[in-house]
């Protein structure tokens, strides 16, 4: 499903939905597990794109792309519309393409740079009335254990509750290296999920980890992020609400 549509499902009561989760996981307390992915679901990845791509323009002495911003990353993770996003021709952009992709692949799944990212909208307060609810929060993620101490100190700096925080409430479940699957890992992780509890609510802004959580949780919430994703054209479950943040009240119009 293209980004645009998934964009599109974002119901207007789509806030209701989250509060009706953290009322449930209230009334459970330390028996409700709400698991939460990260990259483009509680932290907004585009500033540690643009670092990097900065970088590679530093190295290479390419103007264009020393002046990246997370703007230029706004349609999602393809870095060829993202350096044509900074002013660099098509031709260019074929011609550097790899050698970028090589730059980028060497820093973007570290700690050193994952301490760039930022949260999402609302992400932190929601992640602290998850925990005061007593309930227990699952960060469920891709990234592998080489990048745990910079997610830990981003999640810190970014004011979400840390591990092991809130009496050992707060986990991290990352992959073993980087070399895993993140939809097999993620499938298998499932499983750990079940034994600690009773799965409230699931938030990811891949379609089809979505729809797993939805497949092996059919009791809960899943909750799709409607931020970006890989870009493979998988539809969403029925039942699968999709968000744009996680802010509570709509202050567009305060003043």
């Amino acid at each position: 499903m293209a980004f645009e549509d998934l964009k599109q499902r974002v119901r207007p009561d789509w806030r209701d939905t989250l509060k009706g989760i953290l009322e449930k996981a209230r009334s459970l307390g330390p028996q409700a597990v709400l698991a939460f992915d990260l990259d483009s679901t509680l932290f907004d990845n585009r500033p540690r794109q643009a670092r990097i791509l900065r970088e590679y323009g530093d190295a290479r002495s390419l103007g264009l792309l020393s002046a990246c911003e997370p703007r230029h990353w706004d349609t999602g993770w393809d870095m060829r519309a993202a350096m044509r996003a900074c002013g660099m021709e098509d031709a260019e952009v074929e011609q550097r393409y790899a050698d970028a992709r090589a730059f980028w692949q060497e820093r973007f799944f570290t700690s050193a740079y994952c301490v760039s990212d930022e949260a999402i909208e609302g992400a932190a307060a929601f992640t602290q009335a998850v925990a005061a609810t007593g309930a227990q929060v699952v960060y469920l993620t891709g990234r592998h254990e080489a990048m745990r101490e910079g997610t830990v100190a981003c999640l810190a700096r970014c004011g979400m509750v840390t591990p092991p925080g809130t009496d050992g409430r707060v986990h991290l479940v990352m992959k073993p290296t980087l070399a895993e699957n993140d939809d097999a890992f993620k499938r298998e992780a499932h499983a750990r999920l079940g034994r600690m509890g009773m799965v409230v609510a699931a938030f990811d802004n891949e379609p089809t980890h979505a729809n797993d959580y939805r497949h092996r949780f059919p009791e809960a919430t899943v909750i799709h992020l409607a931020t970006d994703h890989s870009g493979r054209a998988v539809e969403l479950m029925d039942g699968i609400v999709s968000v744009p943040h996680f802010a509570l009240e709509d202050v567009t119009h305060r003043a």
